[in-house]
């Protein structure tokens, strides 16, 4: 058997730092299973001579990537998937290049079978774009959250949406509890004024804090919710609250010490410090706004690592400035990468502190990579060999139909 293999980099503007790479292995006896439940869904259309096309969209890692190999989620290092994609007889294009009409993403994701993409440099899937992409099956997020996707489109155009469930969960939960803690003690102004030169106690402990004492809750108690709350019991706050369409077991409760909160309105009243853990989608989008941020506590701290389209951003930061919120922080942000003047960037509280927001980064630790990029990979496997034996909990949309609540409360 004979394998041709070509290796090519597309011409792209010198002001796009991205890059593409296409590698394609023919394979001569490609077999395939049809699956005895595939109805409704589209099927493989590879042919004998060259198998399904893989489009890979990620963030550019320069040389990061070629200090740490293991920076699986970059253009250089492709999650790990290249030799085995070329094992496979598939192609892949790998691209930075995600925004304008004439982007690789677009002119590449057209005849595409699969699309792979990031939350952390998404490629953002329209209904215009689907339509366009008459090839595509399949749309995997290399981590979790799916928000990128116009959900409703791909149902229409029976593409399955899948995620790495749980991949980053873990990750995420640890970056929630610095962030609260950055707030709270006030370390970001303490940090700048030593890095400068100088020395004044009194300037940054005027806004430093305990978290002992104070009550927190989280919207919606999901797999990151819940790690969150877990995590903050042995620092002995006063009260964990959650609110969430869905209640925890009583012995979950009782062994989290944790609280369910029947309104939104309600919970973020007694909070000090609120922590935004739900999916974004169009019951969530915007919904920290002026309205609802009027109805926190007075000088209350908000940390988002969910989406950054769950604010308005506009309204946090005016919050921030007004006093209405002592902090803001996270990692989340809209769009992504967030352009220069995000008024996120920039924002601060009266005494010039107040804003723990970094790139969007909590998900995709080194730990987390290996374990997204594992996933990827079975998810990639179970499509391209027609078994289609995916993890339920990894699935989105499927077979023209929601297959999880998580986005608005499906029934």
């Amino acid at each position: 058997m004979v394998f041709a293999q070509s290796l090519s980099r597309l011409a792209r503007p010198t002001s796009v730092p991205s890059f593409v790479r296409v590698v394609s292995r023919y394979n001569a006896t490609p077999t395939f299973r049809a699956h005895p439940n595939c109805t409704g869904i589209r099927t493989l259309t590879a042919t004998s001579q060259m198998q399904g096309k893989v489009l890979l969209v990620l963030y550019d890692g320069g040389v990061h990537a070629e200090q740490e190999p293991q920076l699986l989620g970059t253009t250089e290092n492709e999650l790990g998937i290249r030799k085995w994609i070329e094992e496979q007889g598939h192609t892949l294009v790998t691209t930075s290049d995600k925004e304008g009409e004439n982007s690789t993403f677009d002119k590449e994701l057209v005849d595409a079978e699969v699309i792979i993409t990031t939350p952390f440099h998404p490629g953002y899937l329209t209904e215009e774009r689907l339509a366009k992409a008459k090839k595509l099956k399949l749309a995997v997020t290399a981590g979790i959250g799916s928000d990128h996707v116009d959900l409703n489109a791909a149902n229409k155009h029976n593409i399955t949406v899948a995620e790495v469930t749980g991949s980053n969960v873990v990750s995420v939960a640890e970056h929630v509890v610095m962030t609260i803690l950055t707030l709270v003690r006030n370390f970001v102004p303490a940090h700048e004024q030593v890095a400068r030169g100088d020395w004044n106690v009194a300037e940054v402990a005027k806004n430093e804090y305990d978290l002992e004492g104070k009550v927190v809750g989280t919207v919606a108690v999901g797999r990151i919710g819940e790690r969150v709350l877990r995590r903050l019991k042995p620092f002995d706050c006063k009260e964990l609250l959650y609110f969430d369409y869905q209640a925890l077991s009583p012995e979950k409760e009782k062994e989290i010490g944790c609280r369910r909160v029947e309104t939104l309105e309600e919970m973020l009243g007694q909070c000090d410090v609120v922590t935004i853990n739900c999916p974004l989608h169009e019951k969530t989008r915007g919904l920290f706004n002026k309205e609802l941020l009027s109805k926190m506590k007075k000088g209350s701290w908000l940390v988002n690592t969910a989406r950054g389209a769950i604010v308005v951003k506009e309204d946090v930061a005016e919050a921030l400035k007004n006093g209405q919120l002592r902090g803001y922080g996270g990692d989340v942000w809209f769009p992504q990468p967030a352009p220069k003047d995000h008024p996120l960037r920039y924002a601060q509280n009266a005494w010039g502190g107040g804003n723990a927001m970094v790139p969007h980064m909590s998900g995709t630790s080194i730990d987390a990579q290996k374990r997204y990029a594992a996933g990827t990979k079975a998810i990639l496997d179970s499509y391209f060999s027609g078994r289609l034996d995916y993890r339920p909990e990894d699935l989105i949309v499927h077979a023209g139909d929601y297959a999880t609540k998580a986005y608005g409360q499906r029934k």
